[in-house]
């Protein structure tokens, strides 16, 4: 409408603005292919976006206002932690500490630019926010255990199983560096949606899950407390990350009946089980013997419980026969409800050892 650009690109020097053009209506907003001016936040048609980004605003923690003296101690006990628990936890942050970048390039250098709409374009730009946290977060963790930067931040191209999952992810990136891609076309939107569902859906909602459930597991046991409880800001932020990749498709969804067609979701579904499988291989790899309360194979259940379920949230029939979640736990851990002033009560809480109760 003002400005005269569409799919969220940026204007070309010739571009002007439209001084004749009407204000913006809610009717002339749209997920993608929007032709309204992206600039104008208000009148807000898709509120549960906005909801989304204050939900974010109110969840604000960094990581450096969690105390890491008890796992600083624990890792370098001896006796502290066994070898299965000290290598899942190195894989583990190997894991994390390329993906959270992953996600981060992919929301800046591909959803923002498609995504048209403000309102959510605001929810991405608190998210990207939130991504950068978590990688300072992993930075924080090894830098304070004194672990090997080197090796930690090259496990997605030195370990198999990490390797496997970033190679699978960047598969749905390639319009990242074709700045000629735009939506528009039937093809090109489902393209687009394939990357959300790749990134909201199965990365974020599925893979990260398998890491929560190890150190969150750990911190029941009262094992690297001030991880567990980093980890726990990052599952709340996940959730929310989550639920609004959901909404965002399903909404495109419903403005955009081409994009959903049979054999799309076939396609989907697809992507899913493959996912949960590449899941099993990492959770093998991180967990060959497992340690107490946890192993690969109530992993395996816990992904095949977690695949169907985003099915359901997508509207699609099961992967995986029905299976119950083995960790009831996890969903306690999701909903984390308790609000905190890190700078009014960090002295008594670092004295605690944590902050979080895990019981």
């Amino acid at each position: 409408m003002s400005l005269d650009w569409t799919n969220a690109q940026a204007p070309t020097a010739e571009a002007r603005i439209d001084r004749a053009g009407g204000r913006v209506s809610v009717d002339d907003k749209a997920m993608i292919n929007c032709r309204a001016d992206v600039n104008q936040l208000l009148p807000l048609k898709y509120k549960w976006a906005w909801e989304k980004y204050l939900a974010g605003c109110n969840n604000h923690w960094m990581p450096t206002e969690v105390s890491m003296q008890a796992d600083i101690a624990l890792w370098k006990s001896k006796d502290g932690l066994t070898k299965d628990e000290r290598h899942t936890i190195k894989r583990n942050l190997g894991f994390f500490a390329a993906s959270e970048s992953l996600v981060a390039n992919n929301i800046v250098l591909a959803i923002y630019r498609h995504l048209t709409n403000p309102e959510c374009r605001q929810y991405l730009l608190r998210q990207a926010f939130e991504e950068a946290v978590h990688t300072h977060t992993f930075q924080y963790i090894v830098e304070s255990l004194g672990l090997d930067e080197g090796e930690l931040f090259n496990m997605y191209r030195e370990v198999p199983s990490i390797t496997d999952k970033a190679a699978w992810a960047l598969d749905f990136t390639q319009h990242l560096d074709d700045p000629d891609f735009t939506t528009g076309t039937p093809e090109a939107d489902r393209a687009f949606v394939r990357d959300l569902i790749a990134f909201y859906v199965i990365f974020e909602g599925m893979w990260f899950y398998t890491g929560f459930a190890q150190i969150l597991s750990l911190g029941r046991r009262n094992k690297m407390v001030g991880i567990a409880e980093q980890y726990q800001y990052i599952l709340r932020d996940e959730s929310i990350h989550l639920n609004f990749g959901i909404d965002v498709i399903n909404q495109i969804k419903a403005e955009n009946p081409h994009v959903w067609i049979p054999e799309f979701q076939e396609e989907v579904r697809s992507m899913i089980r493959r996912a949960a499988e590449l899941e099993t291989a990492y959770g093998r790899d991180t967990m060959p013997r497992g340690f107490l309360g946890l192993n690969a194979a109530l992993c395996e259940q816990y992904m095949h419980f977690i695949a169907n379920r985003r099915c359901a949230q997508l509207g699609l029939a099961p992967v995986f026969p029905e299976t119950e979640n083995p960790f009831p736990w996890m969903s306690e851990a999701m909903d984390l409800k308790k609000e905190k002033n890190f700078f009014e009560t960090r002295v008594i809480e670092y004295q605690n050892g944590g902050a979080l109760s895990w019981d």
